[in-house]
């Protein structure tokens, strides 16, 4: 594995990784040009086991040696000092092993859905620590898949591949247009869409029936506005968790996974 040293925080070469924590600049960078960031070995190894294809690796310059066993290919592996690398990427990279991967394509609603016996439905959750959270939970409580509506946050962004622990690879997602008219789509595959929402009138999410947690999409909305009137209407059952001490509803990556946990309790493991 021949490894290229690096000097200069502006090289070329390391393009991919510049002002890493400049949300509007990843955002409008790594979806078109079809890339984004791993960071720290555990999620770079997952990302190669789910099959993406890496383009770069750049690493502390004294852990090159975790990297020895992978098969990087025609992916070439940079090196740099710490403060080299806190200078091209715009923060201390603490766990030293960065990675530039190719995306693969998004497979359809219809593909993933008729494959699916559980998903859940994500409108406007747009903090991708969230997002993270939310993909790290399904993926641990047995749901098949998410679908995001078209204001969603990227689940490959580098803070949200962080917090899922490399977990977005692991379940499948796809884009849910338009918005929320798509949730008939969802409906018509044989699925009962669960709104979630603290609203006093809301079904308690354990008193749902036999029928209705048969095939669940579970929907949530963003943090704080909740979910949109519109996609309420177009759902199936308003469902609520329970709350007591007066506390009003749960931050949405704790809903998702108490939700999903519940729908789940019953699968055998």
């Amino acid at each position: 594995m021949p490894v290229h040293q690096i000097t200069d925080p502006d090289d070329d070469r390391i393009a991919d990784y510049r002002a890493l924590t400049d949300v509007e600049l990843r955002t409008r960078w790594e979806p078109p040009h079809g890339l984004f960031i791993a960071e720290g070995e555990l999620v770079l190894r997952r990302a190669l086991r789910a099959g993406y294809p890496p383009r770069s690796f750049l690493v502390d310059a004294k852990r090159v040696d975790q990297l020895a066993d992978l098969d990087t290919g025609d992916a070439p592996v940079y090196a740099a000092t710490p403060d080299v690398l806190e200078r091209a990427t715009g923060f201390h990279v603490h766990r030293g092993v960065l990675a530039s991967f190719r995306r693969l394509p998004l497979p359809s609603p219809a593909d993933l859905l008729a494959t699916a016996r559980r998903v859940v439905i994500l409108e406007d959750v747009n903090n991708h620590t969230n997002l993270g959270a939310i993909f790290r939970a399904v993926a641990a409580l047995g749901v098949d898949g998410v679908l995001l509506s078209p204001s969603c946050a990227d689940p490959l962004y580098r803070r949200s591949v962080r917090v899922s622990m490399g977990e977005v690879f692991a379940v499948p997602y796809a884009k849910l247009e338009p918005w929320p008219d798509g949730l008939a789509q969802v409906r018509a595959a044989g699925f009962t869409v669960l709104a979630m929402t603290p609203a006093p009138d809301a079904v308690p999410i354990q008193r749902l029936t036999t029928g209705q947690r048969a095939r669940a999409a579970l929907l949530l909305g963003a943090e704080g506005p909740g979910l949109s009137r519109a996609a309420q209407a177009a759902s199936d059952v308003r469902v609520v968790i329970p709350m007591r001490r007066n506390v009003d509803s749960l931050n949405v990556a704790a809903a998702t996974a108490v939700a999903c946990w519940e729908l789940g309790r019953d699968d055998p493991l």
